[in-house]
């Protein structure tokens, strides 16, 4: 009997009705979900142009390194005076054919030239309308320099 008992008990308290709720799976990412998704596309976006920008700053600051390493070494600082010396040089040579004793103050509308050691090329004339016409050109013929004086300024 309590045999009979016990499994009659058993026997209630595994038929006992359960109650469960529908299983509903919800993702987290913004991909999946839909929720939050612009915000999610706009910080990856962000996050995508900022490492752009940051590889492009450090390709522009390894540059101008290289750059400045170059500038501060003893043979760039010496070809940088020469040039500047002999640049000084030719200019007294032009002022003194255009303005120094015996100069021909006579002749217009001739063109001059003088080479540098560098390739650059220095033309100049005297024009009819008491200008100094000067140009520049580097070794590549490209004029990097163009401009004109008035004598009337510098006549004595």
């Amino acid at each position: 009997m309590i045999r009979r008992i016990i499994t009659i008990g058993t026997l209630v308290a595994l038929t006992n009705s359960s109650n469960a709720g529908e299983l509903v799976h919800q993702f987290s990412s913004p991909s999946f979900s839909g929720v939050g998704y612009s915000s999610h596309v706009l910080t990856i976006e962000q996050l995508e142009v900022q490492r752009k920008q940051k590889l492009k700053d450090d390709a522009q600051a390894a540059a101008d390194k290289a750059l400045r390493d170059h500038q501060s070494t003893n043979a760039y600082k010496f070809q940088n005076n020469l040039e500047s010396r002999i640049y000084a040089q030719l200019s007294k040579q032009i002022s003194d054919r255009l303005f120094g004793e015996g100069a021909d103050t006579t002749e217009l509308n001739r063109w001059f030239e003088a080479t540098t050691p560098f390739g650059d090329t220095v033309k100049w004339m005297r024009g009819s309308d008491d200008r100094i016409y000067v140009v520049v050109v580097n070794s590549s013929g490209r004029t990097v320099a163009e401009f004109d004086v008035p004598v009337g300024e510098f006549a004595f």
